[in-house]
């Protein structure tokens, strides 16, 4: 809550923001403890809270009172119509979306294609899907659009610079989609939003240093939370973990570097000594930790070995509290723990790894949908009043 300069109205926004901000990482919260973790009053804090209510954002309910002694706090609870629309394009799957404000994915659409889409057939079909949402969305608040794309997205406006995987170089996404749609739309990196969630939500929640690497079907992509904030450069391009040179190797990734993290540790690789063609991630998880056959083994060690490697640089740069590994990176590591653990230490500054938890992230599937969404609820977190605008 700010105490700071600047307008009543100005002092006003930043109250709203902070309060609704806690209820959408914590949950249904009392006025009572509303009042306790920010400060304020129990007036000030009706008073924000009846300013919320009538922006359509919040609902109160009674609490439960049983044990309690005295008349009990109103709970304070985000309003479950008020919603998001997230999309992550992948390179044979365009997922979309419903989250609610509450963090709860009330709906996933997975659209599959035989080959790679440009930019313009995702522009397509995502609009087409969402007219045909039409019904569902009636009587819902939609804050927007959030979409999270495996490549580098020029932040200011939502252009896709360069998605090598989706063969996308200075793509117009945010704006086309806007005005298809309706909806005010932003456009990030897909891991840059996985770190986003997984922060708030998920293995780095009240962590303020925080690691995130996704391995999929696009390759291997990162996001760096520093000192409770995304690390996102100068344009919106940091992160870019899956570039970082592990061997020598003339094996060369999308981009064109080789002996990188991504030119290294494929999903293809892992999919080709299983013998599949594809899998969805619950079959893939299932398939390679039950495959424990001289081909898989010698296949996966050598990927853990080189996600070792990148893993010691990142923490020996970065300093992180947690490492979350998301999408088939997080079943390397369950195959085998221990291997991935020595492979870190061997390249790692001990004070460096000294309090580090390299763990799976904990949103699993739907860390990308509740990512994107989180884009999308970004301008409403920060003022609360804008969605009456």
């Amino acid at each position: 809550m700010t105490n700071g300069a600047g307008t009543t109205e100005d002092v006003r926004r930043a109250n709203l923001s902070a309060t609704l901000g806690i209820l959408y990482r914590s949950g249904p919260v009392s006025r009572a403890a509303l009042s306790k973790r920010t400060g304020r009053n129990r007036s000030t804090i009706a008073s924000l809270v009846t300013d919320l209510v009538d922006l359509g954002l919040v609902e109160e309910r009674d609490p439960d009172s049983l044990g309690q002694v005295g008349r009990p706090s109103p709970v304070v609870t985000i309003r479950p119509e008020v919603t998001a629309i997230a999309v992550n394009p992948e390179i044979d799957v365009l997922t979309i979306g419903l989250v609610g404000l509450d963090g709860e994915v009330r709906r996933v659409i997975r659209h599959e294609y035989d080959r790679i889409p440009t930019a313009t057939e995702v522009l397509s079909i995502t609009a087409a899907v969402i007219s045909g949402m039409r019904v569902e969305l009636d009587g819902l608040l939609v804050a927007g659009i959030g979409v999270a794309v495996p490549g580098q997205v020029r932040s200011g406006d939502g252009v896709v610079r360069n998605a090598p995987h989706l063969g996308w170089h200075d793509e117009p996404l945010g704006e086309p989609l806007a005005a298809a749609t309706g909806y005010p739309v932003q456009v990030a990196n897909d891991a840059a939003l996985g770190a986003l969630a997984e922060h708030e939500f998920g293995a780095g929640r009240d962590k303020d240093h925080l690691i995130y690497l996704n391995g999929g079907a696009s390759g291997i992509g990162g996001g760096v939370i520093s000192a409770g904030i995304p690390l996102g450069g100068a344009s919106g391009y940091a992160g870019e973990l899956g570039h970082i040179r592990v061997s020598s190797s003339s094996a060369i990734d999308p981009a064109g570097i080789a002996g990188t993290l991504e030119a290294e540790v494929t999903r293809a690789e892992l999919l080709e000594a299983l013998d599949l063609s594809r899998a969805e991630p619950g079959q893939f998880e299932e398939a390679l930790l039950s495959d424990r056959s001289d081909r898989v083994r010698a296949v996966v060690e050598r990927q853990l070995d080189h996600l070792g490697s990148a893993l010691a640089a990142a923490i020996n740069v970065l300093n992180p509290q947690v490492v979350a590994l998301g999408g088939f990176l997080a079943t390397l590591q369950a195959y085998d723990p221990e291997r991935l653990t020595r492979a870190v230490s061997a390249s790692t500054l001990a004070p460096s790894l000294e309090g580090v938890r390299i763990t799976a992230a904990e949103l699993g599937a739907d860390l990308l949908m509740v990512g994107a969404a989180g884009l999308a609820f970004r301008p409403l977190l920060s003022d609360p009043a804008w969605i009456s605008r």
